[in-house]
Parts: structure tokens; sequence; C-alpha cells
């Protein structure tokens, strides 16, 4: 039997092994510092970031990986930056075992921000 959709990120969160839940709150805590306007919900059964009431970008976990979704544009801008990470279509995976490239997020988030308000 499939799990229910998560209410909020601590029910999300609940379904993954105790050192993946550990690296979800941690990026979670990088794209709220990168912009604490930012509030939270779930979308597509999975933790989101809304800017002014729209969606700005999404994280999953996963078995092997962590997953940042809706940076398309960020992708091109920060592309050698990026080159040691798994990504493609709007989307960047940080394997579980390295270490989060915490200015990197920060600055991937910041730049999708301003897109918004332009």
């Amino acid at each position: 039997m499939p799990n229910p959709t998560p209410v909020d990120f601590a029910d999300y969160c609940i379904q993954f092994p105790e050192a993946t839940q550990e690296r979800l709150r941690e990026l979670r805590a990088l794209i709220m510092q990168a912009e604490p306007g930012l509030t939270e919900s779930i979308a597509y059964g999975m933790p989101a970031f809304n800017l002014d009431g729209t969606y700005l970008v999404y994280i999953s976990g996963n078995k092997s990986h962590l997953g940042l979704y809706g940076i398309t544009s960020g992708l091109e801008k920060f592309k050698d930056e990026l080159a040691p990470y798994r990504h493609a279509r709007g989307t960047l995976r940080f394997d579980l075992g390295q270490p989060l490239p915490r200015d990197l997020i920060t600055r991937l988030i910041r730049h999708r921000v301003s897109e918004r308000r332009v």
C-alpha cells in the first residue's frame, strides 16, 4: 500500500532513514536561510518552497540522493559549478554521501528569487 500524501515537511521526512532526514533538514534550512520570506507546502507529494504564493523550488529525498527541482535557468547560469553534480531538465541531484554545496545552493535559490521579482 503506498504512503499517503504527506501533510507537511515533518510528515514527508519520516518515511526516510534518519541519515536522509538529516540531509533533508539541512537542505531545507539552506533554502529558508537564502530567502527567509519563503513559505512551505507540499506539492506533487514533496516539500515545496513558495514565494508570494507561487511555487519556487521543490526538494525530495531518495535512496541515494536528494533532489532540488525547479531550477532550470540556474542550470545554465551556474553550469560550470554544477558540473560535479547530476542534473537535467531543471533538476539537481546531491548524493547522500557527499557534503551539500551550501554556497551554490544559496546562490541558486537567490537567483530563482531574483527571477521572480523582476
